[in-house]
């Protein structure tokens, strides 16, 4: 039960976590491409610190989202 509910409380902040990187991205004009890419990686490294071993689920749920975000604001391919 405590094991469930701790797995949700890091679902929850890495919901939190993942809305404020792809804000940040897409709303600070001032943010250079090596800032965001920066915050993409301690965005990363906190997820999979709070879910140890699931890089793969991170890749197919996370990384789409912030790649679109980083297309569209810095116009990269």
């Amino acid at each position: 039960m405590q094991e469930e509910w701790q797995e949700q409380q890091n679902l929850r902040r890495l919901q939190v976590m993942m809305q404020f990187l792809l804000a940040s991205i897409a709303q600070d004009r001032t943010m250079t491409v090596d800032e965001a890419a920066q915050l993409v990686a301690h965005t990363r490294n906190a997820a999979l610190r709070m879910f140890p071993g699931r890089e793969m689920a991170y890749n197919l749920l996370c990384r789409p989202k912030i790649q679109r975000a980083m297309r569209e604001r810095f116009q990269i391919q």
